[in-house]
């Protein structure tokens, strides 16, 4: 009787079939390029943010310009580096999905072939969370701005 509880709670193998193999390996191959991709923008935005930031000084007329807007050179720096962090993870996610896959599927490694299904669901979290955020400012900024109409027509 026992023995019978345990076979019905163990889980069956999931099968992977050479289909399956071909479209993980397909993936992986595209999430590499995207993840290198993804590299080099964050790479460029880094280095716009400190170049931006220091051309906003150096410049008269923009340094001016800035003084009487809400922006600074120290701002934009910090938006760009935001900017670049929030491409960067997801391609770090992206490259460790693809190298995780391809071992996986190559030599049958279980193990890898879990860890790049765990990235997977990281990067879809992210950006799941990601969508949640800009969502949630749209709709704020919807809402201030039929308050703003509401009050207006007053």
């Amino acid at each position: 009787m026992e023995e019978n509880t345990e076979e019905t709670a163990q889980q069956p193998p999931l099968i992977v079939s050479e289909d399956m193999r071909s479209y993980i390996f397909d993936s992986a191959k595209w999430a590499n390029f995207l993840a290198i991709v993804g590299f080099v923008i964050a790479g460029f935005l880094v280095l716009a943010s400190f170049t931006i930031g220091s051309a906003m000084r150096t410049d008269p007329k923009l340094a001016a310009a800035m003084a009487a807007s809400a922006f600074s050179p120290l701002g934009v720096t910090i938006f760009c580096l935001v900017c670049a962090f929030s491409v960067f993870y997801p391609s770090l996610l992206l490259f460790k999905y693809a190298a995780q896959a391809k071992i996986g599927v190559l030599y049958g490694e279980q193990s890898s072939l879990d860890e790049a299904l765990g990235k997977m669901k990281s990067l879809f979290k992210f950006w799941g969370i990601i969508t949640i955020v800009f969502l949630s400012i749209y709709i704020l900024f919807i809402v201030i701005g039929v308050m703003t109409t509401v009050t207006g027509m007053r």
